[in-house]
């Protein structure tokens, strides 16, 4: 295995207004938020695209120690972060 580095991809986004409301809506009768998972998961996985085209460009063939960091950088926005170490493996003979 061979080890490339860091490799990241970012994402920021913000909630709509209408998505706002609905969320606030949501809340009122408790439960699971499913306009708020929705946005989450969209916010990850384009931060996850973000670092596997990162990786690719350094020539690597798998991203090892893979995490996710979030932080608001404003109210109602959302820096997600994804990064790991690039590696390129090879099949053992």
């Amino acid at each position: 295995m061979q080890h490339l580095g860091i490799v990241r991809g970012i994402t920021v986004r913000s909630r709509s207004i209408l998505g706002s409301m609905a969320g606030g809506i949501q809340t009122i009768f408790g439960g699971r938020i499913s306009i708020y998972v929705t946005l989450c998961e969209k916010t990850r996985e384009e931060a996850f695209q973000h670092m596997v085209q990162h990786a690719e460009e350094m020539g690597a063939n798998a991203v090892i120690n893979m995490r996710y960091d979030a932080n608001e950088v404003m109210n109602g926005v959302t820096e997600v972060l994804a990064y790991g170490t690039a590696v390129r493996v090879e099949k053992k003979q």
